[in-house]
């Protein structure tokens, strides 16, 4: 039996040759569906990281989500992570394709620090409420992206009705059973500019995803 990779080996692709025959491949598959122009290739680029074409029944936007996102990354606004996976996932690269000053703390992380450790110890709740509070202050004006922690999200949530902080964008996808479907259904009430999946689905992967996704229509958006 000949091993498969021979084929690739007689028939070289490269990887950015691969994931362009897969977004195409997607774009021919892809059932009917009312994305707009400017949305779909976020959500094309969440089939792509899951193969999963039932996503399309689940993503939601919220009026504004593009334009404002575009903004807030032209504008290097910082970028704030409920998990050090989706801080690690983020390319710098893309980043800095949208906004030459982005760096490495341009992308906000706290559920590891020590003392957010103690305050989630004492008070007996998950480190990701408390992550949240510690970065309020990059969170007015910024990019808050959840793909893990239903709970921070609760936490922004009650910080935008009771205190009046708005982000630039929200990516509301934290996955689970806990927490996770009132998290999204009251975000999408908020009134802030967001990008969420309905239902128990999401992950630090597909909230990269959109993210990566997000620079390609801002540099193109620039260009134009």
């Amino acid at each position: 039996m000949k091993p498969l990779i021979h084929d690739l080996l007689a028939n070289p692709l490269s990887g950015e040759q691969i994931e362009q025959r897969s977004l195409a491949i997607i774009d021919q598959e892809a059932p009917p569906h009312a994305f707009t122009q400017e949305q779909w290739p976020v959500v094309r680029r969440m089939v792509h990281t899951t193969a999963d074409f039932s996503l399309l029944d689940m993503v939601r936007f919220s009026p504004d989500a593009i334009d404002a996102a575009c903004q807030a990354l032209r504008s290097g606004a910082p970028i704030y992570a409920d998990s050090n996976m989706i801080r690690s996932g983020l390319s710098l690269a893309r980043l800095q394709k949208v906004c030459p000053t982005y760096r490495a703390e341009s992308i906000l992380c706290h559920v590891a620090d020590a003392d957010i450790a103690d305050q989630a110890r004492q008070a007996r709740l998950p480190r990701s409420l408390f992550a949240v509070r510690k970065a309020e202050k990059q969170l007015r004006g910024g990019i808050a992206v959840f793909g893990n922690a239903p709970v921070a999200l609760l936490e922004l949530n009650r910080l935008i009705q009771e205190t009046g902080l708005r982000p630039a964008l929200v990516i509301g996808m934290p996955v689970g059973f806990v927490h996770v479907v009132e998290s999204k259904q009251e975000l999408m009430e908020m009134g802030v500019p967001c990008i969420t999946i309905e239902g128990r689905r999401g992950g630090s992967p597909l909230a990269v995803s959109v993210i990566h996704a997000l620079c390609e229509l801002a540099v193109l958006s620039a260009e134009c």
